[in-house]
């Protein structure tokens, strides 16, 4: 038997998809793929779009957050005719009983290459092992910022439930045109619905409202997504879908239903390593919560504590908190307000990085 890590793999030739629909400009194509199906432990489908023609690839494993680089080769593959097409993998022993695996698939020519990641066992997977801090490097004069460090940054202004979503940006770069897509929670709003183009303008900073569309006005939570049309920027978020202020109220009932409101907060400035300031919206009066922070994809759950605070007379607040030296230097970190009592709770994340002034 060859000992070499092979695995079997299933091609199933499809239609080459259109990727855009009534633009008559030319536009160029770049491979990409979404996940389809996952089998516990045992394999995962994806779908693939707008891949050139025959062409070697080979597929690799990683663990989460790794893109997969130099990750386990599991399987190579001939794109054939290219444009569309499912294929399975088998996933490797040594990521079996992981939460999430990164995939990855290479061309051996051309230099093409597209990665995504999926969840494999959501509700009882492990995470990698912590990696020991690195020994930090002499300081270097600072620079200025360039193009590729801009990272954009999306927050939730208000929903109307069904309908609408207005978002505030900061740090997009200058007159450049973006695509806002919505997706399912989870998604990070990858090959979403598409609900809008906007240009960021001359100060990278602006205000938008999409509709919602029709196949995610009920679920509970939507993702949304702005890609930049060249460039490569991109910036995502997610909402509760659920009114916030005030709007004109359908008819009451006989018997009026109670108003839930469940509490949530926006990420409006980071330091660095040092500090992330949330304002916090829907809060339960008088109760005491729990700060947690963890690594990304994790909602805080069983996160470093980093303070307490009493929300006082309910409805808005506004904090502080400081960063955990454990999580310094982390790309992404994810943040949570856990209630002492009542069984309260919010969390959102953040990019590691200071923010415009």
């Amino acid at each position: 038997m060859n000992k070499k890590r092979f695995f079997a793999i299933i091609l199933l030739l499809g239609l080459l998809l259109p990727s855009m629909l009534g633009v008559s400009k030319v536009h160029a194509a770049y491979p990409s793929f979404t996940i389809s199906e996952v089998k516990k432990d045992a394999t995962v489908t994806i779908l693939t779009q707008d891949m050139p023609g025959n062409l070697d690839w080979k597929v690799l494993m990683g663990e989460y957050n790794t893109r997969a680089e130099n990750g386990i080769e599991v399987a190579t593959f001939n794109s054939g005719a290219g444009g569309s097409m499912s294929v399975t993998f088998n996933i490797p022993d040594t990521l079996k009983g992981r939460a999430m695996i990164s995939i990855r698939i290479e061309s051996l020519t051309g230099g093409y290459y597209y990665y995504n990641w999926f969840w494999n066992d959501k509700d009882n997977g492990t995470w990698p092992p912590e990696a020991p801090a690195p020994v930090p490097a002499p300081p270097k004069p600072p620079v200025s910022t360039t193009a590729s460090e801009i990272i954009p940054i999306i927050m939730i202004k208000s929903v109307e439930a069904g309908k609408t979503v207005t978002i505030t940006a900061s740090n997009f770069p200058k007159n450049v045109e973006f695509v806002a897509k919505m997706n399912k929670m989870w998604t990070r709003g990858v090959n979403g619905t598409e609900v809008g183009t906007l240009n960021s303008g001359d100060t990278g900073a602006f205000e938008a409202t999409f509709d919602i569309p029709d196949e995610f006005k009920g679920h509970e939570r939507v993702a949304i997504r702005l890609e930049s049309k060249t460039g490569g920027y991109y910036s995502y978020n997610w909402f509760w879908n659920v009114s916030t202020g005030t709007s004109t109220p359908a008819p009451a009932p006989t018997t009026p239903a109670p108003v839930v409101k469940y509490p949530y907060f926006n990420i409006v400035a980071v330091e660095r390593d040092k500090t992330v300031s949330v304002d916090g919206f829907d809060f339960p009066a008088d109760t005491e919560f729990t700060i947690l922070m963890g690594k990304m994809w994790t909602m805080g759950i069983n996160g470093i504590e980093v303070g307490t605070l009493n929300s006082g007379a309910g409805g808005k607040l506004t904090a502080t908190f400081n960063i955990p030296a454990e999580l310094a230097g982390l790309t992404q970190i994810a943040i949570r307000l856990q209630a002492k009592t009542g069984g309260w709770y919010a969390y959102n994340w953040f990019w590691n990085n200071t923010t415009a002034k």
